[in-house]
């Protein structure tokens, strides 16, 4: 069977989006009204799940979430394929 989830987490970038949100001082509520503003409906709880790895991440939400925290969608993604190098001898 194909697994959806990698290490028991439904996305990888959920603690990247928790901790670049708080840095900036970002309630999950807030993030979620500038999401909605570019037309993405996540409500705080959504945001939370994310965060949590509960929830799967669409592309066109990685997208948006690297706009509304100002970051490039490689940022988001840096750490999870730096473990996948190492953990494959690259």
């Amino acid at each position: 069977m194909i697994s959806r989830k990698y290490n028991e987490k439904s996305n990888v970038i959920g603690p990247v989006i928790q901790k670049l949100r708080k840095s900036q001082k970002m309630s999950r509520e807030a993030l979620s009204n500038k999401l909605m503003m570019l037309g993405i409906d996540i409500n705080s709880d959504g945001i939370y799940k994310i965060e949590k790895g509960r929830r799967i991440i669409k592309d066109f939400e990685l997208s948006a979430f690297s706009i509304v925290l100002n970051v490039p969608e490689t940022e988001l993604l840096k750490d999870f394929k730096n473990e996948l190098l190492k953990n494959r001898g690259y």
